[in-house]
């Protein structure tokens, strides 16, 4: 892991991503909208022939060009087999013919973009046992896909790739404050190595393309159900990291939402249960990474704006705690079906 700069993110203004679309055959009316995105800078544009789209510009440094191109690969394909994904549209990018990442230089600043048709949603209904039956059969169908071919270029997610490397970033910038820091290393190096042995315990695990952030806020419901318009953190990994998100409550509603996930998913995927030892690993995971997501992104003045308290000692101590509370998260006994 490392700093990934924002540079150039000051210079999207409206004109010049209305250029940059311009440049692959949308013309925009001149109604440009930006909306919320701290890992990429998205902007809806409406253009001239009545439709309106969703632009997505890169952040600098992040996926090289094969990590995107095989994220967008994974989205055609699944909408081709009428999951309900937006998928990229092909650009006009000639001499090269159509293609779904076109590259703009602003101020001298090589931004890459992609742009998707606009589809709204709400967030699904998680407490309703007929959501949680479809939701499951969403994911099954995007398993089962993914389950076809491997990715050659995303990222793997394991504890050493969203673990270890992230605490090691951590140490490396300095960020934890020295009265916080051999609490903090204790309590994140005993969680790593429990979630190492319990990756270990479940071995040998199937692993396969998976959407890789399934929170509800990136699923997006409407009248005909659940769909999702990014694949942004698409990764290779375990099925489980795409159901536990989906999961909220003490252990028994966890247990009956997870029941219900699963008799959707079985429909199309088999479910290996001895997964379900992973819930609290992943959850361990998730957060060491995310303060390393924040900590590679600082230098965007977006970061200490929306995230001011980070690198305080309150938030480390706070950090410790909730990795002492996964230690024993993960010593209970596994979420019973």
């Amino acid at each position: 892991m490392h700093l990934l700069p924002a540079d150039g993110y000051a210079h999207l203004t409206p004109p010049a991503v209305l250029e940059a679309l311009d440049a692959v055959g949308l013309r925009g009316d001149g109604r440009l909208l930006q909306l919320n995105s701290y890992e990429n800078r998205v902007f809806q544009v409406f253009l001239e022939d009545g439709r309106v789209v969703v632009a997505k510009f890169y952040r600098p440094g992040r996926w090289s060009d094969a990590q995107i191109l095989e994220e967008h690969a994974f989205a055609l394909e699944l909408a081709a087999r009428e999951i309900p994904v937006v998928p990229p549209m092909p650009l006009d990018t000639t001499p090269g013919g159509p293609q779904t990442l076109a590259e703009a230089s602003i101020e001298g600043h090589r931004h890459r973009f992609s742009v998707s048709e606009r589809r709204a949603g709400r967030a699904p209904e998680l407490d309703d046992t007929d959501t949680l039956r479809w939701l499951g059969r969403f994911i099954g169908r995007v398993h089962e896909v993914g389950a076809m071919q491997p990715f050659a270029h995303r990222r793997r997610l394991d504890p050493t790739s969203f673990g270890v490397a992230a605490r090691d970033l951590l140490l490396e910038r300095e960020l934890v404050p020295p009265a916080q820091l051999p609490a903090w290393q204790s309590a994140c190096d005993a969680a790593l190595a429990f979630a190492q042995q319990r990756f270990d315990g479940a071995a040998p695990l199937r692993t396969l393309r998976l959407h890789g952030d399934c929170h509800p806020g990136n699923v997006l419901w409407r009248d005909e159900g659940p769909h999702v318009v990014d694949l942004d953190d698409a990764c290779t990994g375990p099925a489980m990291q795409d159901l536990w998100m989906l999961l909220s409550g003490d252990a028994s509603a966890r247990a009956a939402q997870l029941r219900e996930l699963l008799a959707g998913y079985r429909q199309f995927m088999r479910f290996d249960e001895r997964e379900l030892v992973l819930i609290e690993p992943l959850r361990t995971l998730r957060m060491i990474h995310h303060s390393a997501w924040i900590a590679e992104r600082w230098t965007d003045p977006a970061f200490p704006a929306a995230f001011p308290w980070f690198g305080s000692a309150a938030y480390w101590s706070q950090q410790t705690a909730h990795l002492r509370e996964q230690l024993e998260a993960m010593s209970e006994p596994v979420l019973q079906l």
